[in-house]
Order: C-alpha cells, then sequence, then structure tokens
C-alpha cells in the first residue's frame, strides 16, 4: 500500500529492532553490536547512485545568509524559519521541494538555508522498548517544526532493494525504506535506503500511527535527498520519537487501512505504538516483493 505526502511518498515495512547505542549530539558511545555507523547516507552494492558525488549547483550569493529573493537555491520559497522548516498548514499537506544551500555555494557556513548538513543538534538516546525492541528518545525539549535526525544508509537500486527484501525470512527486522516523489508530469523518481549494515541513529526509530515526527526529502549536494525527520510539535525530554512508516502524518482511517493489510497474508505485523487511532498492524509496501506490479509504470530510480 503506497499513501501520498504531497508530492512524497515513502514505505516502511517491518518494525526496527537492534543492539543497543547512544548518542549524545552525535558523539556515541556503548559496547554495542552495530556493523558500520555513518552520519550520511553512501553508495550500496548493486549500482546505487553515490550520493557523496557534488552534482548540483551553488548560488552565487555573496552574503553571510541567503534570502528567497535573490537566492537560486530558494527558487520554491525560504526552507527554514529560525532552524525550523516552513510548514504552511498541516505537515500532512507538506510538498515543497526543498534545496538546502551546498558545497558549491558562495554564501558562507552560517546561511539559515544550511540546517540538515549541520548534523544533529539535540541530544539523543537509544533504550529498550518494553514491546518494540530498541527504541529513540529525545533526552532535551525539541521545538516544533527542528531538524531531529536523518534516516540515513545504503543508497540501493531498485533490482538491490528487491534482492534483499526477497532473502528475509519472517523473523527478520527491515530497515529498508522506499522513497517516491511524485512530479506534475506524472514522474516518479524512487529513492530505496538501506541502514542495515551501514547507518545512522534513524534506524531506531519506531513507527507510530500518530508519530512526533514528519520526514521531507532534503537535498543538499546532489539530487539523492536526505531524509530528514522534523518534529512536528513540541516534544518534551525523554518523549520516544516515531514516524509513520507508511508515509503518512497520521493514519486517518484505520478502518480502512486494517481491512486492506488484512488482504495481505505475507509479513504483517502487529502494531504497539498505543496511539489512539492506532491501525493495529504495522503498515506493510508488497511493491518490493512484486517487481512487475511497480515496473508497470514509468519510474526513475535514483
Amino acid at each position: 500500500m503506497l499513501v501520498n505526502i504531497g508530492m512524497f511518498t515513502f514505505h516502511m515495512l517491518m518494525c526496527i529492532s537492534a543492539n543497543i547505542l547512544r548518542t549524545l549530539n552525535g558523539k556515541f558511545s556503548s559496547k554495542c553490536i552495530y556493523p558500520k555507523y555513518s552520519p550520511d547516507h553512501v553508495a550500496g552494492e548493486g549500482g546505487g547512485p553515490d550520493p557523496s558525488e557534488v552534482s548540483l549547483d551553488g548560488c552565487s550569493c555573496h552574503s553571510s545568509s541567503c534570502f528567497a529573493s535573490t537566492c537560486s537555491c530558494l527558487h520554491y520559497g525560504e526552507n527554514y524559519n529560525n532552524q525550523c522548516i516552513n510548514c504552511e498548514g498541516n505537515e500532512l499537506d507538506f510538498s515543497k521541494p526543498v534545496f538546502e544551500c551546498n558545497t558549491m555555494c558562495h554564501c558562507g557556513e552560517l546561511c539559515q538555508n544550511r540546517v540538515i548538513q549541520r548534523g544533529l543538534q539535540f541530544r539523543l538516546e537509544v533504550f529498550k522498548t518494553a514491546k518494540k525492541g530498541w527504541g529513540l528518545r529525545n533526552l532535551e525539549f525539541i521545538p516544533k517544526g527542528r531538524f531531529v535526525c536523518e534516516y540515513a544508509g545504503e543508497i540501493l537500486s531498485f533490482g538491490e532493494a528487491c534482492r534483499r527484501i526477497q532473502l528475509q525470512t519472517s523473523g527478520d527486522s527491515n530497515y529498508i525504506i522506499a522513497v517516491r516523489e511524485h512530479f506534475c508530469d506524472g514522474q516518479i523518481m524512487e529513492t530505496f535506503v538501506d541502514p542495515t549494515y551501514i547507518g545512522n541513529v534513524g534506524r531506531f526509530l519506531n513507527h507510530s500511527c500518530e508519530p512526533n515526527l514528519f520526514m521531507v526529502p532534503v537535498r543538499v549536494d546532489s539530487m539523492v535527498p536526505k531524509l530528514a525527520l522534523f518534529a512536528n510539535r513540541d516534544i518534551c525530554a525523554n518523549e520516544e520519537l516515531s514516524y509513520d512508516y507508511s508515509g503518512r502524518y497520521h493514519n486517518s482511517s484505520p478502518e480502512k487501512d486494517q481491512e486492506e493489510l488484512q488482504q495481505v497474508e505475507v509479513s504483517k505485523k502487529p502494531c504497539y505504538c498505543g496511539a489512539k487511532l492506532c491501525a493495529n498492524f504495522l503498515p506493510y509496501d508488497s511493491s518490493l516483493f512484486h517487481k512487475d506490479d511497480l515496473r508497470s509504470r514509468a519510474v526513475e530510480t535514483l
């Protein structure tokens, strides 16, 4: 099942569980079994794009900070206001392309259009939950609209993402996320991210049907998007951080979702988010299990 968020859809299939890892403003410490930590995307096996390649032109602003009236990176308007993402109306309807100033830009490092690239700004901690394996929580107050963390991992081709998914057993945890961006001409651009073997603290985020984070694709140096998670409300210290794996800001019709999920006999798992509008099952996307279904339409894969 794919659900649109404006121009984006993204879907994750299973609950996250992993070995404990602690972070304090990006500094990690603990004795844990973790394949490899990376704060940024890395090129995966199977011919996926290289996210480290600088392919976007920079702005020519010779100032300490950029403004939408003069900056080419802000063609779609200001992205941030006091480090908070600019959302007009409901976060569910957020669909504006976000391009930050990059390494090719002439503006200063303190430019207000440089937020995601600065990394973690809040203290976060991985902890053991009662029913969901490991989870991620904040150790200090996070204002609404502030950037919290990325969901970073290996950037895969469609074929490699399918191969990895189809090798999983029912007992395996899945971390692969598929982001589908819809263009006005009907084309769809896909990005597949897998932090199973290489990833950051975002891999510990659990699903919630009423999450406190929402995801926005943000581009900095290349067209490979950083999957940035922002606070959709003020978040008090020691709250578990979560987002909706189906790509929606809120589950508005759990009855319909449950009916659809009952038709899927493969890999459905119960949801333990505890929200009042809980859909009872984790979101499920069958597209990576059935190649022909997805390839039947025009898709551009990063």
